[in-house]
């Protein structure tokens, strides 16, 4: 098995409220809405989707109950500390809870932590300490 994902898929408690979060205070691009799914375009990345909770739950044999932290962090590394402080308005503004401020990192770098309305967390970051990052913009 390679180290790549060939799409992520987020279990939503609501499609509406999600697309809203994402389309409207994100500004990410439906590709494809089939009611019970979502997909957003993905810009030469991994596709983006959502689901509902219960339905993707079932789908991949797990409960849809949980709550704290899933373990898994999405991660999203840019080019500015400009950009990273525009991110997390962005994020705050459309409705996201801010985890962690923007602010220097302990390893050098700068960034912030937010989890949008279902929770899902998303890192991130910028540094200026390596030239192969893997860049989301």
């Amino acid at each position: 098995m390679k180290a790549n994902v060939s799409s992520i898929l987020l279990g939503v408690r609501d499609m509406a409220r999600s697309k809203q979060f994402y389309a409207e205070g994100l500004g990410w691009k439906i590709k494809d809405d089939y009611g019970i799914s979502v997909f957003f375009e993905s810009d030469n990345g991994s596709l983006v989707g959502f689901y509902g909770r219960e339905g993707l739950a079932e789908q991949v044999g797990a409960s849809p109950e949980g709550s704290g932290f899933g373990g898994m962090v999405l991660t999203y590394v840019v080019r500015s500390q400009a950009r990273v402080d525009e991110i997390m308005a962005e994020a705050e503004k459309a409705g996201a809870t801010i985890l962690k401020p923007a602010g220097a990192l302990p390893w050098g770098g700068y960034g912030g932590t937010f989890a949008d309305p279902d929770g899902h967390v998303w890192s991130l970051g910028y540094s200026d300490q390596g030239t192969d990052q893997p860049y989301a913009e």
